[in-house]
């Protein structure tokens, strides 16, 4: 069986499995999963008109955008040294 070589995300240097020197860094991402903000004072009609807006913004989107913009979940290898710069900011901010 040939193993598909492993690099690090950050830097690409190439991993060793079983050496321990890497760290595999799993990231799930999902949208703001509350209701809809939806005023009382809101009529109906309204209502309808704003979710026929949605639906049509929708018509221009592909699937996998879509699907996108609701949940990820990705896996990234990371050397040690780059994983202990990267666990100390990893929104980079």
């Amino acid at each position: 069986m040939i193993e598909t070589p492993l690099f690090c995300g950050r830097c690409g240097v190439e991993l060793q499995p079983g050496s321990g020197d890497f760290f595999v860094v799993r990231i799930e991402a999902f949208a703001d999963p509350s209701p809809p903000d939806l005023s009382l004072e809101e009529s109906s009609t309204d209502a309808r008109r704003r979710l026929k807006e949605l639906v049509a913004q929708l018509n221009y989107t592909s699937e996998q955008e879509l699907m996108d913009q609701v949940y990820r979940r990705l896996t990234i290898h990371m050397c040690n040294p780059c994983y202990r710069i990267w666990i100390e900011n990893p929104a980079g901010a």
